[in-house]
């Protein structure tokens, strides 16, 4: 299993991997667009799978939209605490009551959109599960290049 949070460490990979490009790649770190909060992501590729890891703390389950469309993964959510005209709170400061967050992906091709996606939320992580296609669990992609 190999953990890797994808930064700038890694330029090369949209050149290696230009089918993963789209509006955001899956493969890469943009945490801050247009000046609005992004969660930061990890990608963990096993031999059988994808995890996605998604560090969104303050938000309910309830709060999130995960969808795949035309092979783009859109993760979402809106977090907006309704202040009722009758609360007679009075803030000396109110900083937070509304956090929101939208990023897309392309997905590899590796990915078995046929199977099961699943996705579970526990201690600000959003973790999603992603299948790689069976004819991919049972290869090995090396290639050993002898040097003459």
């Amino acid at each position: 299993m190999s953990l890797v949070k994808f930064n700038r460490r890694f330029p090369m990979f949209d050149q290696i991997f230009p089918d993963m490009l789209h509006t955001e790649p899956f493969f890469t770190d943009t945490l801050i667009s247009n000046d609005n909060w992004m969660p930061s992501i990890n990608v963990v590729e096993n031999k059988n799978n994808f995890e996605i890891e998604v560090a969104a703390p303050g938000f309910n389950k309830k709060d999130f939209n995960v969808s795949i469309d035309e092979n783009i993964l859109t993760i979402s959510a809106e977090n907006k605490k309704d202040l009722k005209e009758e609360d007679e709170s009075k803030f000396t400061r109110q900083e937070f009551y509304y956090n929101s967050f939208e990023r897309s992906f392309t997905l590899p091709q590796s990915v078995d959109l046929d199977k099961e996606i699943s996705a579970k939320y526990k201690n600000g992580v959003l973790r999603i599960h992603l299948e790689k296609l069976e004819v991919l669990k049972n290869e090995d992609h090396r290639k050993i290049i002898e040097i003459a």
